[in-house]
Parts: C-alpha cells; sequence; structure tokens
C-alpha cells in the first residue's frame, strides 16, 4: 500500500507547518489545503531568496571588494525574486488562500568573500527554487488543481531555466579567467566585472 501524497514531499519543500486557512473566503473553490500551504511556504523561501541576493549586492559594494556591476546585476535579480514572492501572495490571495507572515531567516552569506562563491550559492538557490516549483506541480496534479500548475508553471518555473543556464555559463567563465573561492585573483574578478551586458541580459 502506498504512502498517502502528503508524505512522500521531498524533505526541503518548504510547507507552511502553522499554516492558518481563510474559512470564510468565498472566492476559494476547488484549491486543496495543501496547495494552499505549499503556496504560503514557499512565497517565504523566495522573500528569503531575495533576502540573499541583496545580501551578496552588497558585499560587492564595499571598498574592499568594489564590483559595481556585480553588485548591479545582484541588486537586479534581488528585486525579481521579490517581485516573484510577491506574484505568489497575489496569487494565493486571488485563489482565496491566506498568507501567513513569517519570520525570515538570516541570508546565510557570512562566509562568502569572492564572486566565485557568491554565483556558486546563486546557481545553488536557483536550482533549489526550480525543485521546490516543480515538487509544487507534483502536488497540485496528484490534488487535481490543474489551474496550480499552469500558472506555476508559466510565470514561476519557465523563467528559471534561462537563469540556470546563464549562471552555468558565467561560472564556467569565472573559473577559466582564474577567480578563486577566496577571492585572491582579483583580475579575474575584475574580467567578470567587466560583463555587465552579459550579466544584465538575463
Amino acid at each position: 500500500m502506498s504512502e498517502p501524497a502528503e508524505k512522500r514531499l521531498k524533505m526541503n519543500f518548504p510547507m507552511c507547518k502553522a499554516h492558518r486557512a481563510f474559512v470564510g473566503s468565498k472566492a476559494k473553490q476547488n484549491f486543496p489545503a495543501v496547495v494552499e500551504e505549499g503556496l504560503c511556504g514557499i512565497s517565504t523561501s523566495v522573500m528569503e531568496f531575495a533576502y540573499r541576493l541583496e545580501a551578496l549586492a552588497e558585499l560587492f559594494e564595499q571598498d574592499d571588494l568594489p564590483l559595481s556591476r556585480v553588485a548591479a546585476f545582484f541588486h537586479q535579480e534581488s528585486t525579481r525574486e521579490q517581485a516573484r514572492a510577491e506574484a505568489l501572495v497575489q496569487y494565493l490571495s486571488e485563489r482565496g488562500g491566506h498568507y501567513c507572515n513569517k519570520v525570515i531567516r538570516r541570508p546565510g552569506t557570512e562566509q562568502v568573500c569572492a564572486l566565485l562563491p557568491a554565483l556558486e550559492l546563486m546557481l545553488g538557490q536557483w536550482k533549489e527554487e526550480m525543485a521546490i516549483m516543480v515538487e509544487l506541480c507534483r502536488l497540485a496534479h496528484e490534488h487535481e488543481d490543474p489551474h496550480t500548475i499552469s500558472v506555476v508553471k508559466s510565470h514561476f518555473l519557465r523563467p528559471l531555466v534561462p537563469k540556470i543556464k546563464l549562471l552555468g555559463d558565467l561560472l564556467t567563465n569565472a573559473q577559466r579567467v582564474g577567480c578563486t573561492i577566496d577571492g585572491t585573483a582579483g583580475f579575474g574578478e575584475y574580467l567578470i566585472d567587466q560583463l555587465y551586458k552579459e550579466l544584465n541580459s538575463a
């Protein structure tokens, strides 16, 4: 006998464990409670991603590591992630769901001191975001919520594909020009900083 669908979720899927359903909503229709909880949890995760990217942007604005174009790229992506989080909350509201305000965790960028680990952290973040979006689609499919599947695929999942490709290319180029995890190869980081047009094209 197979396990219930709710118990087969990946361990890193950010369900909102303290979710409070909006019982009196007139807009709620064919909106499974487990999908609502998943959307609530993912919204907070994306907000945390935006906070992490903003912290990385500020790292490259410091006078000991001044890479202004790289900083602008991280600022831009932080703004886009924040907009994605707000769009998730708006979709949740439109379906008659309820968003639970939660404490945003620290960005966890204290050990990052160079461009290469910052790009690796960003790539890992986008891969994690894609994984939880895929898991949300699977969850919505199991609970017969095709509308959520369509919205997540078109507005949140597909835009991540070119971003991950871009980050993979940037990491490869950063390694080729000699960037290191401790920032000792400063010229390589300077060369990457000059690729602002490529960074800004995502």
